[in-house]
C-alpha cells in the first residue's frame, strides 16, 4: 500500500481493493460471522448469470491445516466444540463398530476463518519469511577484494546481535504476516464476480479481526482499509457505507490488505481476474508483467542499495510487456506517481519512498529496516490522479495539538487517536465502531490538517491497472519476505 502520491495543492493520495462445503456460521464470544454473499441484477460489463468460480487445488497437508482453521468455536465464552469422551457420540472408544466404506469425495469448505492465529501457535514464536541471501557480484567487492556480503554472511556476531536486537518486532511482524496468507487464502476463495464490494470488504476485515483474536484496534487487527481497486482505479477504493458497486466478471481486482500486531504491519496485495475461470486470463499479460517487476524490486533490495537504481530495474522489466487485448496491443506501463515504502512502527510510510521508475534518488536502503515493495502497471497513461469520493484516511503524525472549535470534531479526533493512532482508517472502520453522523466532524478534521483525506487514485477510464506487493526486511545476511506465501 503506498501513502505517498501526491495529487493537487492539499491532497496526498494513499495507494491501496478448494470448493469445501460452506459453514452456515461461526459463532465467535456470541458474535456470528458468516459469508456475506449478494446476488444483484448487473447491468452493462458486470452482468452474470449463474457464474461459478474454478476450484483451486490443495494437497493434503493444505486441506489438513485449513480444515483444522476453519473449526466452529460453538459457544459464547470462544471454547472449540469437542467430541464427547470416549467416542464421537459419548461412546465406548473401545466398542468395534463396522466401517461404511465411503467412496464420495470429501468436498472442500469455504468459509471464514474460525478463530484467533495464536492458538495455532501456542510457544507465540511465528514462521519465518522467505530468506533471500543477497546477490554475490563483483559490484560488492572492495578494493582488497574481499566480498562485503560474504563478510556479512560469515560474521556470527553480528548476526547473533541482530537477531537478538529485532527479535520481538519480527515475531510480531511474522504474526502479521501468517494472519495475512491466511486471510488471502480466504479471500482468494471467497471473492466471486456478483459481490458487493462492501461484502468483500467486511468479509476480508472481520476475517482479520478474528485471526488476530478480535483485540482493540490499536493492540492488532486491519493495519490499514482493505482496498479494493477495479480496473483504471489503481488503489486506494474501498466502499463507503451505502456503496451499491458489484464486482463484474470482466473486472480487473487489486486486493491490497494490511494486518498489524502491535503496530507491526504487513502489507501485500495481488490481483484478481475471472473472466476465464477454466484457463487463462486476457489480461494474464498484464498480472505477469507486475509480478515480475515486483519480484525485481525484492530481488535488487538489499543494504545500502539505492532506491533510484531499484526503480530503474522494475521499469526495466515491466516495460518489456505487452498486453494483446481486443485485437489491440498495449505497453504495460509502470504508474510513476505511485511507489514503494519503508514502514515504521504504527507508520505504514516511514518516509522513504521506492520509486517503480529510474530516478535520480541517491538514498540508501539500510540493515534493519521494513519495506513494501510494490509495483503497478498500467495500459493506460502511466500516471494517476485523485477521483471520486473519499473512503481512505489517516491521522497526520506530526500534528500534536490542533485547535477545534466544533465538539463533534474534537469528539471524532479523540476516537481516531484513541482507536487508530497514525494507522490509517476508513469510513467503514469508523461504522464499525458505532460512530454516526461523522461526516461534517471528519471533513472539519481534514481543513483543520488534523486528518490527511486519500481519495481513489485512477488513470485513464477504460484502462486497466494491476498491483502485487511484498513486505521485506533488510538484514545483514540477506532479506526476509515475511509475507511470502504458496500464492505469491
Amino acid at each position: 500500500m503506498n501513502f505517498f502520491f501526491h495529487a493537487g495543492e492539499n491532497n496526498s493520495a494513499l495507494c491501496k481493493v478448494k470448493k469445501k462445503k460452506e459453514k452456515n456460521y461461526f459463532e465467535i464470544a456470541g458474535v456470528h460471522l458468516q459469508p456475506l454473499t449478494h446476488e444483484a441484477s448487473l447491468t452493462s460489463n458486470h452482468h452474470i448469470l449463474g457464474y461459478n468460480l474454478q476450484d483451486n487445488t490443495m494437497t493434503e497437508a493444505e486441506l489438513v491445516q485449513q480444515q483444522l482453521a476453519e473449526t466452529t468455536i460453538s459457544n459464547k465464552e470462544g471454547e472449540l466444540a469437542v467430541p464427547a469422551e470416549g467416542g464421537a457420540n459419548g461412546t465406548d472408544a473401545t466398542t468395534p463398530k463396522k466401517k461404511k466404506k465411503n467412496n464420495k469425495k470429501k468436498k472442500k469448505k469455504n468459509g471464514p476463518p474460525g478463530g484467533p492465529l495464536s492458538d495455532k501457535f501456542p510457544d507465540g514464536i511465528y514462521p519465518e519469511g522467505q530468506f533471500m541471501p543477497y546477490k554475490t557480484t563483483t559490484d560488492t567487492k572492495d578494493t582488497d577484494g574481499v566480498d562485503d556480503n560474504l563478510k556479512r554472511t560469515t560474521d556470527a556476531e553480528v548476526r547473533a546481535n541482530a537477531r537478538e536486537a529485532q527479535l520481538d518486532a519480527l515475531n510480531d511482524l511474522r504474526h502479521a504476516s501468517e494472519v495475512h496468507r491466511t486471510v488471502r487464502r480466504y479471500a482468494r476463495s471467497m471473492i466471486k464476480p456478483g459481490m458487493l464490494m462492501w461484502d468483500i470488504a467486511e468479509n476480508i476485515e472481520n476475517a482479520t479481526r478474528t485471526l488476530t483474536g478480535n483485540r482493540p484496534p490499536h493492540e492488532a487487527g486491519v493495519g490499514f482499509p482493505t482496498g479494493l481497486s477495479i480496473n483504471h482505479c489503481a488503489a486506494h477504493y474501498t466502499p463507503n457505507k451505502g456503496d451499491t458497486t458489484v464486482l463484474g466478471v470482466d473486472d480487473v481486482l487489486k486486493v491490497d490488505i494490511g494486518v498489524h500486531v502491535n503496530g507491526y504491519i504487513t502489507d501485500s496485495a495481488f490481483t484478481l481476474t475471472f473472466d476465464n475461470p477454466d484457463g487463462e486470463s486476457k489480461y494474464a499479460t498484464l498480472l505477469k508483467a507486475v509480478q515480475a517487476a515486483t519480484e525485481t524490486g525484492i530481488r535488487e533490495a538489499g543494504v545500502d542499495v539505492r532506491l533510484g537504481e531499484i526503480g530503474a530495474a522494475i521499469q526495466e522489466v515491466m516495460e518489456s510487456y505487452e498486453l494483446e487485448l481486443d485485437g489491440k496491443t498495449y505497453p504495460i506501463k509502470p504508474i510513476r506517481n505511485l511507489s514503494g515504502h519503508n514502514i515504521e512502527r504504527y507508520r505504514i510510510h516511514g518516509g522513504k519512498s521506492v520509486p517503480i521508475v529510474k530516478t535520480p534518488d541517491q538514498t540508501k536502503m539500510e540493515e534493519g529496516e521494513t519495506f513494501a515493495i510494490e509495483t503497478f502497471g498500467s495500459t493506460g497513461r502511466g500516471v494517476v490522479r485523485n477521483e471520486g469520493e473519499c473512503s481512505h484516511y489517516g491521522r497526520i503524525p506530526t500534528t500534536q495539538h490542533v485547535p477545534l472549535r466544533v465538539n463533534s470534531a474534537k469528539a471524532l479526533f479523540a476516537t481516531i487517536d484513541k482507536t487508530f493512532g497514525t494507522l490509517p482508517f476508513s469510513r467503514r472502520q469508523l461504522d464499525h465502531l458505532g460512530e454516526e453522523k461523522y461526516l461534517l466532524a471528519l471533513n472539519t478534521l481534514v481543513r483543520a490538517e488534523a486528518v490527511r483525506a486519500y481519495p481513489p487514485l485512477v488513470d485513464i477510464e477504460g484502462s486497466y491497472t494491476a498491483q502485487y506487493e511484498h513486505t521485506i526486511v533488510i538484514k545483514g545476511t540477506g532479506k526476509e519476505v515475511v509475507s511470502r506465501g504458496d500464492d505469491y
